[in-house]
């Protein structure tokens, strides 16, 4: 097996990890979650293991007397994994006491991520709230705080990039209003981070009400921005985010035009959660029409995740998923929109997809 199919299998399989090894996971929150990072060869990802999925995978470790770890299939070794060190700003807290792993984590190996304000107008509506959304799990359960504030996420990140050499930084937000959607709060935070730090930023929110704001998130330090569909096909959208779904995908494609105008072709991305229920002629038509605005298509497999209405659903194939990757990689290596090359984000990460792995194929 070669690292696209084995990071593919991981990823919509999960690991069945029976104890903690290396830097601690990523349980509930607002995006894709239940996973812990992963180093395979010079690849880092983040794969579920803290799912129910995970519990049944076909996939899991051994360590061997050496203290080598193992990644076994089907109970035989097919290849070495290592794990990130826990980072050492995780042993840090605030003047008032608040530990910095309360305030951004660190994903993947070198990407510190923090969802800046952990609560949504529509998450305690389930006729509103976005089925697959875990956001205020790790609030109810004290692993952060309700709202991080622009002082705080500058401190902690000024921490991460001296000691954990943090290269680029992730913010993203509940949607606090059905107006800016997030993008003045978010701007606020990007300009005290800026003003403490060097450290390229990407902010996630819906489209705003008034474009302008993509302007002043780009003056205030912000190099890229996700604005995420995670589903495309309107019937799907409707049934699975019922309250985002008002916002509808032609404001999103306008929303998305405008967005490149600032930020630049390949600065701009949207998730796209492959398994919710669009086909794969649905993604790849949408990720086609993305690729040509200069807006890059990260698709990512869903992950069920524990508690949530769609803990029972399943996750797309590998084989789906591996299709997917191979048509959506091309297209991107044909117009030359590689995440290698975007600024900072998600995508610029790859650790949630394979995807960044077939750019080159």
């Amino acid at each position: 097996m070669n690292s696209q199919q084995i990071i593919t299998e991981l990823q919509t399989q999960g690991l069945n990890l029976v104890s903690e090894t290396g830097a601690s996971g990523r349980k509930g929150g607002a995006g894709p979650s239940d996973h812990k990072a992963i180093t395979l060869g010079e690849t880092t990802v983040m794969v579920p293991v803290y799912t129910d999925g995970a519990a049944q995978s076909p996939y899991s470790l051994r360590s061997t007397p050496t203290g080598e770890h193992l990644l076994v299939k089907d109970q035989q070794p097919i290849a070495t994994l290592d794990f990130p060190h826990q980072p050492r700003f995780y042993g840090l807290t605030t003047d008032d006491g608040i530990p910095y792993w309360k305030i951004a984590l660190l994903h993947s190996r070198n990407v510190l991520a923090t969802t800046v304000l952990q609560t949504c107008i529509r998450y305690e509506n389930r006729k509103t709230a976005c089925q697959f959304c875990a956001i205020g799990q790790s609030l109810a359960a004290d692993r952060t705080i309700a709202q991080k504030t622009p002082a705080q996420l500058a401190e902690v990140a000024e921490a991460a990039v001296r000691l954990d050499g943090v290269e680029h930084m992730i913010m993203t937000t509940g949607t606090p209003n059905v107006t800016d959607r997030g993008a003045a709060y978010l701007t606020d935070c990007a300009t005290a981070i800026r003003a403490r730090v060097d450290l390229p930023l990407q902010a996630q929110c819906e489209p705003p009400d008034d474009f302008r704001w993509f302007e002043r998130l780009h003056t205030a330090g912000v190099d890229s921005l996700g604005m995420h569909l995670e589903a495309a096909d309107p019937a799907v959208r409707a049934a699975i985010m019922p309250g985002k779904a008002k916002v509808p995908l032609s404001y999103y494609f306008e929303a998305f035009a405008a967005a490149v105008k600032v930020f630049g072709r390949g600065q701009v991305s949207t998730y796209l959660l492959a398994g919710l229920g669009d086909s794969k002629e649905t993604l790849l038509t949408v990720s086609e029409q993305l690729i040509a605005l200069g807006v890059y298509p990260f698709v990512v497999p869903f992950v069920p995740i524990v508690g949530t209405p769609l803990a029972q659903h399943p996750a797309p194939s590998s084989e789906f998923m591996y299709e997917l990757y191979q048509t959506i990689g091309q297209q991107l290596n044909q117009a030359n929109l590689l995440s290698s090359d975007m600024k900072a984000g998600c995508a610029k990460r790859g650790s949630c997809s394979a995807l960044s792995l077939f750019e080159n194929d």
